[in-house]
């Protein structure tokens, strides 16, 4: 066989490795990080690789949204759930009966 082809065949086969050593580090150093911070609702700064957490405006100011439904729909786009409904006290409580 001639030596050429040879040699070409392994740089061939060392360029292949080197792109998937390339292609997972990319997987696993950016792309996973990146999919776990979207799944949690927060933001993903691939030039830092960070994954930063949203925040209202009324967080920082200290001003609460006036209307409900826009505050429900606040809280739901940044991931966080509107704190449910306190439930109903207890009527009078039922004496032991013996």
């Amino acid at each position: 066989m001639n030596p050429v082809i040879r040699r070409l065949g392994f740089i061939f086969v060392g360029i292949f490795f080197v792109i998937n050593l390339g292609l997972l580090i990319w997987h696993f150093g950016w792309e996973v990080p990146r999919q776990k911070c979207e799944a949690g609702h927060k933001w993903w700064d691939a030039g830092q690789r960070v994954c930063a957490t949203p925040i209202l405006t009324s967080d920082i100011t200290g001003r609460l949204i006036d209307n409900p439904q826009a505050r429900e729909e606040a809280l739901r786009a940044i991931g966080r759930l509107p704190p449910k409904a306190a439930p109903a006290p207890a009527a009078a409580a039922k004496p032991a009966t013996k």
